[in-house]
C-alpha cells in the first residue's frame, strides 16, 4: 500500500524520540468541536499525565473545514498531528494510524470527551507496565457514573447481553468511546479485523479474548453527548450484521486464533502445561461425562438384546464418534470441515484401543466370574473407561496438534491481501511537532 505523507517543518528539527502514548481523535465533521476537545486533552497530558504523549486528530473524509481546524492546532501545539484519510469509518480511521504507530501504546477517545480524562491514566497504565494487552472503560460497571437517557442506556445494555449470548463475550461495555491497545498487540490483532465503522470495536474485543488476551476494564465517569451524529438505526443493522458475520466466521473456522493465540497468547502460569491445557482438560471432563452417560444408557439398553460384548462395541462406537466431534469443536476449538474426516479416523484408532480396554475387562470378568451381574459389569467397564479417557484425551491432543496448520495458511492470505481489502485508503500525515519528554516538560509545570 502506497503512502503519502507531509512533513511539516517544525517535524524536520531533532526529536525526543518516540512517545509512550499516542491518542487517536477520530473526527468527521467536527470543526466546532474539535478545537475545544484537542486543546482540553492537549493541556491534560502536559500538565497531569506522567509518560511523554501524542495527540493524533484521524480526521476520515471530512466535508466541512474539520481538517483545515485540526492542521492549525497541529501547528499550534506541540506534539499534535494530523491525518486525513479518503474513507470515512472510525474503525479505518483507528486502523490507519494505530499500524503504524510508533509509541508503546495506542489509545482512542471520541471528540466529545464524554468520559472524564481523569480514567485516561488507570485505562493505560496496565499496558504500559505489561500487565495487560487491552484495556477498555466502561460505563456499566456499578461504580461507573453515567449520565445519558433511558433509550441510550437500554440499547447499550441489550447489545452488551447479546454480545454475550451470541459470541459469548465477557466484557462488559463494547461500545465506549475510550480504548487502549499495546501497540505490539495491535500489529498482530489489526489484520484480522474486517470492520471499518462502529462495530470495528466490538471485533477487535471478541478476536482478543478469543487469542486469550488479558483485557482490563476501567469504570469511567460518562456524560452522554447530546449533539452526537451516530445514526443509532442504521449502526444496530450494521452491527448485527457484523455479529453474524463473526459468529459464523468463529464457528467455521475461518479465522486463525490458534496461530493468533502462539503468537500474542499469554505464557502458561506453571511450567511445563502446556498453554491452554487447564482449559482443554476441563472442557473435556464435561464432554466426557456427557458421553460416558450416553454410553452406560446404551450399554443398558442393548445388553439384555445382544450380549455384553455386542452392546459394549456398539455403544462404544456410537459415542467415540460424537466424542471426538464434541472434542473437536468445544475443547481444542478446531472448527470448518478441513481434516474432519482425518480427524475421525484418528479417533476410531484411539476407540480401538479403549474397546480393546473394556472389553479385555468385560473378558477378565467373564472369566473370572461367569455369574457376574450387569452392575458389576458397569462397575469393571467404569474402572476401565476412567483409563481408556485418559488415554484418549493424551492421544486427542495428538491428534489435533497440528490442527492449526490451516490457521497459518489462512493468516498467511490474510497478511497477503486481507489487510489491503479492509483498509481504507492510505492515510496523509501533516503537521506534527516533537514529542516532549517528561524531562523536557518539567519546566512548563
Amino acid at each position: 500500500m502506497t503512502e503519502t505523507v507531509t512533513v511539516a517543518a517544525a517535524e524536520r528539527t531533532d526529536t525526543t524520540g518516540a512517545p509512550v502514548l499516542d491518542v487517536v481523535i477520530p473526527v468527521y465533521n467536527e470543526e466546532a468541536d474539535l478545537g475545544v476537545c484537542v486543546r482540553r486533552l492537549h493541556a491534560y497530558l502536559r500538565d497531569g499525565f506522567p509518560f511523554p504523549a501524542r495527540i493524533t486528530v484521524a480526521d476520515n473524509a471530512s466535508t466541512d473545514d474539520t481538517l483545515q481546524v485540526a492542521q492549525l492546532l497541529a501547528e499550534e501545539l506541540d506534539d499534535v498531528r494530523v491525518v486525513h484519510l479518503d474513507a470515512k469509518g472510525r474503525g479505518r480511521a483507528l486502523r490507519a494510524v494505530w499500524e503504524r504507530s510508533d509509541a508503546q501504546v495506542v489509545a482512542y477517545m471520541d471528540v466529545d470527551l464524554s468520559t472524564d480524562l481523569n480514567a485516561l491514566l488507570p485505562l493505560v497504565a496496565p499496558l504500559i507496565t505489561g500487565h495487560s494487552d487491552l484495556a477498555i472503560g466502561t460505563r456499566l460497571s456499578s461504580s461507573s457514573r453515567v449520565v445519558r437517557g433511558p433509550k441510550r442506556e437500554i440499547i447499550s445494555r441489550c447489545y452488551n447481553l447479546l454480545l454475550k449470548a451470541s459470541l459469548r463475550a465477557h466484557f462488559s461495555d463494547a461500545q465506549c468511546g475510550f480504548k487502549a491497545m499495546r501497540t505490539a498487540v495491535a500489529r498482530r490483532l489489526l489484520p484480522l479485523v474486517r470492520d471499518g465503522e462502529w462495530f470495528f470495536d466490538t471485533e477487535l474485543l471478541v478476536l482478543a479474548e478469543r487469542a486469550g488476551l488479558r483485557i482490563h476494564e476501567v469504570p469511567v465517569d460518562w456524560i452522554d453527548d447530546p449533539d452526537s451524529r451516530v445514526d443509532i438505526v442504521d449502526t444496530a443493522r450494521k452491527d448485527l450484521l457484523g455479529i453474524g458475520r463473526l459468529g459464523r466466521a468463529l464457528a467455521t473456522g475461518a479465522l486463525p486464533l490458534e496461530e493468533l493465540r502462539r503468537a500474542v497468547g499469554r505464557e502458561p502460569l506453571v511450567p511445563g502445561v502446556p498453554l491452554g491445557m487447564v482449559g482443554q482438560l476441563v472442557r473435556f471432563a464435561i464432554v466426557g461425562v456427557l458421553s460416558t452417560l450416553a454410553y452406560l444408557l446404551l450399554y443398558v439398553v442393548l445388553q439384555s438384546f445382544t450380549g455384553g460384548q455386542v452392546a459394549n462395541f456398539v455403544a462404544l462406537l456410537l459415542t467415540a464418534v460424537a466424542n471426538t466431534a464434541a472434542n473437536r469443536a468445544f475443547t481444542f476449538g478446531v472448527r470448518g470441515s478441513a481434516g474432519a474426516v482425518s480427524h475421525q479416523f484418528q479417533g476410531l484408532v484411539i476407540f480401538g484401543i479403549g474397546l480393546a480396554l473394556t472389553s479385555g475387562s468385560l473378558f477378565t470378568l467373564h472369566r473370572w466370574a461367569p455369574g457376574a451381574s450387569v452392575h458389576v459389569e458397569l462397575f469393571t467397564l467404569v474402572l476401565a473407561n476412567l483409563v481408556a479417557t485418559l488415554l484418549r484425551f493424551v492421544g486427542l491432543r495428538w491428534v489435533f496438534r497440528n490442527s492449526a496448520g490451516a490457521d497459518r495458511a489462512i493468516a498467511a492470505d490474510l497478511r497477503a491481501d486481507g489487510p489491503l481489502a479492509f483498509a481504507a485508503p492510505a492515510p496523509v500525515w501533516t503537521a506534527q511537532k516533537p514529542v516532549r519528554s517528561a524531562l523536557d516538560t518539567e519546566g512548563d509545570r
